[in-house]
């Protein structure tokens, strides 16, 4: 069932009943949600403030090159029968959850309720999703069906996908890494280093990025639960992804070689961040619609 023309790339293939219903229009309608924010906004995680380093690339800048490069993917992909149409089951599976989490979206990132948010997803059978500067989603087969996700694991990696947009960790990057191309040139001039010194302080700089990286991770995790919470999604759901992704990964490189927290790390810090966020999903209206597991991608290609 993979396999729609470019057009489903910039999503105006929908079935005649979800013409009107485009895509993540009708989030600005769930004012009941949004209303509820105000009340809740003391209430959740702890991340701190953003990094400074994000305002060294202009927000708009790196919006709009994320919603070129996702518009091309998704082009390539519908040129390979790779994405999935509008009406595929996994496909209105992950833009129901989103349109639950994005109204809750707007109290981290003022900027996210400007967004054109798109969720699609792709028929490859890696284990991975992603969120783009300006809220472009993807989600690749392989993760919904080799995890064997239910709707909360779903949401889980959603909100957490999510959440590196929201926080502008792609920016934070980006912004790092130019301030520390300039302190480098700077400093091998001064010092007559030459390309040894630009050598040694690039790898400074990886050093850097990847302890910034896991730093970004983490707080990801944090804030993607309490956006799963607030959107009716169990929070703890995120501790039983973790669990299914160690035993994925296994023979993974040791913490400090990685861009990524353990998944032993990652598991301890949400469960000691549950406590937080449960009141959250207590009280929250819970999803009127559940999804089955996705079924073998072979399945899904031959009957398409």
């Amino acid at each position: 069932m993979f396999g729609a023309c470019a057009d489903c790339a910039a999503g105006r293939c929908a079935p005649p009943r979800q013409r009107s219903r485009r895509l993540f229009t009708g989030l600005l309608a769930a004012t009941g949600a949004a209303s509820i924010m105000p009340a809740w906004a003391r209430e959740g995680v702890d991340v701190g403030p953003k990094s400074k380093f994000a305002g060294f690339v202009p927000a708009e800048q790196l919006e709009q090159a994320g919603g070129q490069q996702y518009a091309q993917m998704m082009q390539q992909a519908a040129q390979q029968r790779a994405l999935a149409p509008m009406d595929h089951p996994q496909a209105q599976r992950l833009r129901f959850i989103a349109q639950r989490i994005i109204p809750f979206s707007y109290a981290w990132n003022d900027r996210a309720r400007q967004w054109k948010w798109e969720v699609n997803l792709l028929g490859s059978p890696e284990l991975n999703a992603f969120c783009m500067p300006g809220g472009k989603i993807a989600f690749y087969y392989g993760i919904l069906e080799k995890l064997k996700l239910e709707d909360d694991e779903v949401a889980a990696i959603m909100g957490h996908e999510v959440a590196h947009a929201l926080r502008e960790h792609a920016r934070e990057r980006v912004g790092k890494s130019t301030a520390t191309n300039v302190v480098v040139e700077l400093g091998s001039a001064l010092l007559g280093l030459g390309n040894l010194g630009r050598y040694a302080a690039g790898l400074g700089a990886q050093l850097v990025n990847l302890r910034f990286s896991r730093d970004d991770e983490s707080e990801a995790d944090l804030v993607g639960i309490e956006l799963a919470a607030r959107a009716g999604y169990d929070p703890a759901a995120a501790v039983r992804l973790w669990e299914k992704m160690m035993t994925a990964s296994k023979g993974a490189p040791p913490q400090w070689l990685s861009t990524h927290p353990t998944n032993t790390t990652r598991i301890r810090d949400i469960q000691a961040n549950l406590p937080k966020v449960e009141g959250l999903y207590a009280r929250a209206p819970k999803p009127p619609q559940r999804f089955p597991e996705a079924p073998p991608l072979k399945t899904q290609a031959r009957s398409g």
